[in-house]
C-alpha cells in the first residue's frame, strides 16, 4: 500500500502504557494528524472526569460528536492518529466504524505492558503534572478491570508492542 493512503491508527493499552507517546511519533509521519481523547475531554468537561461513570459518559459524548469529523479527514487523506483507548470491544466497535465509513486502512498498535510497569510509569506522570489527568492506582485497578486485548476474531490488523 502507498505510504500516501490514509490510515486510521488505533491504540490499545492499559493506562500509562505509552499510547500517548507512540501517538505522538505516529503523528508525525506526513498528512497524519493526532486527535487525543484527554485533551478533549478535558477541555469540555473541566471538572466532571470524577469517576469511571464520568469518563464513560463524557468519552460517548466525545465520539458521538467527533465521529463525522474524523471520517472526513479520513476521506480527505489525512491519516487520524487516534489517542483514544481502544480498550474494549464496544470502543474498538466505533473505531472500526469510522475506517470503514471512511473506506481507508488501520492499525491497531497494540501495547502489551505490564500492570507494574504501567503503574510505575503513572507515579511519574502524576508526579510530573504535565498530563490533563492524574489517576490514582485504585483508579488504575479499576480501569483495568475492563480492559479487553484486542482478539483475532475482531478481524483488525493489530502491531504489537511489548514493553
Amino acid at each position: 500500500m502507498s505510504s500516501n493512503e490514509p490510515t486510521l491508527h488505533l491504540v490499545c493499552g492499559k493506562i500509562a502504557a505509552g499510547k500517548s507517546t507512540l501517538t505522538t511519533e505516529l503523528s508525525k509521519q506526513p498528512h497524519a494528524v493526532a486527535v487525543r481523547e484527554d485533551h478533549w475531554l478535558a477541555r469540555l468537561y473541566p471538572g466532571e472526569q470524577n469517576s469511571l461513570a464520568d469518563y464513560v459518559r463524557n468519552a460517548r459524548r466525545l465520539r458521538e460528536a467527533m465521529t463525522p469529523h474524523l471520517i472526513d479527514l479520513l476521506r480527505g487523506g489525512v491519516s487520524v492518529v487516534l489517542d483514544f483507548p481502544a480498550n474494549t470491544p464496544a470502543t474498538r466497535g466505533w473505531m472500526r466504524s469510522l475506517f470503514e465509513s471512511a473506506g481507508c486502512r488501520h492499525q491497531l498498535h497494540y501495547l502489551d505492558v505490564s500492570d507494574e510497569v504501567c503503574k510505575a510509569r503513572l507515579q511519574c506522570r502524576n508526579t510530573s503534572g504535565e498530563h490533563e489527568f492524574n489517576v490514582s492506582e485504585e483508579d488504575f485497578d479499576l480501569f483495568t478491570s475492563h480492559f479487553v486485548p484486542p482478539s483475532v476474531d475482531e478481524g483488525f490488523e493489530v502491531i504489537l508492542h511489548r514493553e
